[in-house]
């Protein structure tokens, strides 16, 4: 059987490394592959699966572009499909069309051509709506490894909406069988007596390459028809018609792996925080800056800002990137990186208002008599929801009313006041500093769909009446549902419309974790603690009934010396809980807020539901998926070389048992538990202080270098918030899910504006809407439309302009006219559209 011998690097941009160490050896791996490729040596070599790779290298490197492009056009070196190879779980699905955008405009200005091999060797699992990703660009092929099936070396992967690509099970790093010419023969026989184990009929694909290594040539005397060099297209189209119809596996791959074939499920919680500004900072572009430049007409002026901020946060896209599993010089960047695009966005979002008429800058004398709102909706339906807004007066001037675009009074919070000093300064706007008094206020507001709304507070001279500083308490009912706190600082929740009673929501629950930044790994001798209870206070008004909990979290300062248990010392962790029912929003609104002094510890907050289950339900990237309910932890390996299984796994922002949903945007490590009864655990820390340790009983292999991380022990404020709403219907909760991963915000206009009228903008029935952008090629724009849930829908479309064109993923027409109002969606489809071009 023919050996395909494929020369690659597999490069981490950022590791055990920060990003410009490693950038400096890529210039001169690139270097030494052209001299390479130039001297007969090397005839092909594929330059890892992103386009980033030649990026980075020509940045500091510029005399190799013309060498780079002239071996790229021959077909000797190749690139992509990605311009990262991102850890494709925790970033949205429009984060990886985004990505394989990018791929072709970089790979269009630098003169590349792409692979077409859904190239993507070694991310910790698969996403089960990744073949729906590929065939939206064409690609029909996947190479894969971890959390693939391990007896399976080519399979058929199918996506919920039942997208399929041929898939190769194979992992990337083979440097070891080519690397001395003196044994490269008996290696070579080894690795197919290997492969022949897993696929008797051939060919074999053998990935001659490993992470950031330069590629040695291939032995003289091998390429005897036994082995040969090849690209990853030939044995591709070798291959691809030879799986079998029947092969398929359905679904993500997160099946536990063969030797050292780790799935490294602990990332999903590592530096949490890094989680959290990834979901807010793909909120902001693809909720606000891009939908409000497609309203504003900015276009052209606003394209490379667009660009530039999806540059930065898909900079922070790679596994050892997002996954928090890199040393802390590299986290430090990413931090910096996501506030860099945030600031992009932010922008984007206030010019895009400013161009729609409505301008949020802060410019001109303090208001004295009424301040002018307005509240922005991102969903393509209609809102009511909750918003908190910071409203400034002159010095010596409340708050005294608030009504909307009607003149009809709004019931509203006083949260705090105080004197802040208010700087403005723009292209039009001469730099100015004000006196003022800010008033954070709260209320819930109704926007209309896919636009705005506008609300006016009266201003008069007086001072601020003092915020609501409740009473003592523990109980508040707010329509059918009372809200009880526990001495373990969680709730009960009682329906009266249902009879239900559940308790235990949001029980925190502290244990040991002496593993590292890849995998949790309890201590052999383990204390779990929850908090106790000090003081509760109870807020009510007609806006929203609140408990305020004030908690101690008494928990182990770390480990023993050993590593084998919590230590003896102790410290005390002061926690807020805070849970709120808001007027006519069915949800109460989880938080809790407290500042990490602890090392080596793991927090989750549970969610019981009173039904019983023999599986749970989260969303992925497009679609709801269905996993079996575990034990908190699988068995322990007994062999080097496995990990067990964590029985944790990713969502994007919902999680489902039999009536109970739990809404957890930016946290995305949730475990579904078994038990009397189950319940969902959502992760809301894990802190550790190695990048990997060799000595874990949950994983019996080193999964990188042994290096100090002590930054990933997140001594750091700790903030989390869920929503939980006492249904599992799919079009309620994920239509409620898309609301807490975007809610409405509200701003106060300049001073002297007079507030909106009620103002709508796109509008869509039937199903959500994933993206609406600016199309690539400049013309027009792009809508996404998206079912998430098991059932056929119709969707109707309004308020965009012209005719819908639909076009797939790379935004390339397909179809022809669609009638924007009969667009049939089959269960966890999804579908685009030119608009307007």
């Amino acid at each position: 059987m023919t050996v395909h011998v494929v020369n690659h690097t597999h490069w981490d941009r950022e590791w055990y490394r920060p990003m410009e160490s490693f950038r400096a050896r890529l210039a001169e791996l690139v270097a030494r592959v052209c001299d390479q490729l130039d001297a007969g040596e090397l005839h092909r070599f594929h330059l890892d699966g992103q386009t980033v790779t030649a990026l980075d290298a020509l940045a500091v490197r510029p005399d190799l572009a013309d060498r780079v492009r002239a071996h790229a056009a021959a077909g000797r070196l190749h690139v992509g499909p990605w311009h990262v190879l991102a850890d494709n779980q925790l970033v949205s699905g429009e984060n990886l069309i985004r990505n394989l955008l990018t791929a072709r405009r970089v790979a269009a200005d630098l003169g590349l051509g792409l692979a077409d091999v859904g190239y993507c060797p070694d991310a910790f699992g698969h996403p089960a709506d990744l073949p729906r990703v590929l065939r939206g660009f064409g690609l029909d092929t996947a190479l894969v490894w971890r959390g693939a099936p391990p007896r399976r070396a080519r399979f058929r992967w199918r996506a919920p909406d039942g997208s399929e690509v041929v898939a190769v099970n194979q992992g990337y790093y083979e440097p070891e069988v080519l690397w001395e010419a003196a044994s490269a023969a008996d290696r070579l026989a080894t690795f197919r007596d290997k492969q022949t184990g897993r696929d008797a009929d051939g060919p074999y694909l053998l990935l001659n390459g490993g992470d950031h290594l330069a590629p040695r040539p291939l032995p003289a005397g091998l390429a005897d028809g036994a082995a040969r060099e090849s690209t990853l297209a030939d044995y591709f189209a070798e291959i691809r018609d030879t799986v079998p119809a029947d092969a398929v596996v359905t679904g993500e791959l997160r099946h536990p792996g063969d030797w050292l074939t780790f799935v490294l499920a602990g990332t999903l919680s590592t530096r949490l925080y890094l989680k959290q500004a990834n979901a807010a900072t793909e909120t902001l572009l693809e909720s606000w800056a891009e939908p409000l430049t497609v309203r504003s007409g900015r276009g052209v002026e606003s394209t490379g800002l667009l660009r530039h901020a999806w540059d930065l946060l898909l900079a922070n896209a790679p596994h050892d990137s997002i996954c928090g599993c890199s040393v802390d010089e590299v986290h430090r960047e990413n931090e910096v990186r996501f506030a860099r695009a945030q600031q992009v966005g932010e922008h984007l979002v206030e010019r895009a208002l400013l161009d729609l008429g409505l301008d949020t800058r802060p410019a001109g004398d303090p208001v004295t008599d009424a301040a002018a709102l307005v509240v922005v909706n991102p969903h393509a339906a209609p809102v009511t929801g909750p918003v908190t807004v910071d409203l400034h007066t002159a010095p010596g001037h409340t708050v005294g009313g608030l009504v909307d675009a009607a003149g009809r009074p709004v019931p509203y919070d006083l949260l705090a006041s105080e004197p802040v000093p208010l700087f403005c300064a723009d292209l039009d706007i001469l730099p100015d500093t004000k006196e003022t008094v800010r008033h954070r206020i709260a209320f819930v507001a109704d926007a209309p769909a896919g636009g705005w709304t506008g609300y006016t507070a009266s201003v008069a001279p007086g001072d601020p009446a003092p915020p609501d500083a409740g009473r003592p308490g523990r109980t508040v009912t707010r329509g059918d549902w009372t809200l009880t706190v526990a001495d373990d600082a969680s709730f009960t929740l009682v329906d009266a419309a249902t009879g239900r009673t559940l308790p235990g929501l949001g029980r925190l629950v502290d244990v040991g974790d002496a593993g590292d930044t890849y995998t949790y790994d309890p201590p052999r001798d383990d204390e779990a603690v929850s908090p106790v209870l000090r003081t509760a206070t109870v807020h009510e008004s007609a806006v929203a009934s609140r408990i305020v909990v004030h908690a101690d979290l008494d928990v182990p300062a770390g480990l023993t010396a050993d590593r084998t248990a919590r230590s003896a010392e102790r410290v005390t962790l002061p926690l807020t809980v805070t849970a709120t029912l808001w007027a006519d929003v069915p949800e109460l609104d989880w938080r809790v807020e407290f500042d990490n002094t602890a090392d080596d510890h793991r927090l989750q907050a549970h969610f019981p539901t009173d039904a019983a289950a023999g599986s749970w339900t989260a969303d992925t990237h497009f679609s709801l998926l269905d996993r079996p309910l575990k034990p908190a932890l699988g068995p322990l390996p007994e062999q080097r070389g496995y990990e067990a299984d964590a029985g944790v796994a990713p969502v994007r922002s919902l999680a489902t048992l039999p009536g109970l949903a739990v809404l957890a945007p930016g946290l995305p490590e949730v475990q579904g538990i078994a038990g009397e009864p189950p319940s969902l655990a959502v992760t809301v820390l894990r802190a550790v202080g190695w990048l990997s340790r060799p000595d874990l009983r949950a994983r019996t292999a080193g999964a990188g270098p042994q290096l100090a991380t002590p930054e990933a022990q997140c001594r750091r404020r700790i903030r989390a918030a869920v929503g939980v709403r006492l249904t599992a219907d799919e079009a309620t909760v994920t239509a409620a899910a898309a609301r807490r991963r975007a809610p409405l915000r509200a701003w106060q206009l300049r001073p002297g504006t007079t507030a909106p009228a009620a103002t709508s903008g796109l509008r869509v029935d039937g199903a959500q809407v994933s993206a609406y952008k600016p199309a690539e090629d400049g013309a027009g724009a792009v809508l996404r439309l998206v079912n998430p849930t098991s059932v056929e829908v119709v969707a109707t479309v309004a308020g965009v302009p012209g005719d819908l064109v639909e076009c797939d993923l790379a935004e390339r027409p397909v179809d022809g006219q669609v009638a924007a109002d009969a667009i049939v969606l089959g269960p966890f489809a999804t579908r685009s559209f030119r608009v307007g071009g």
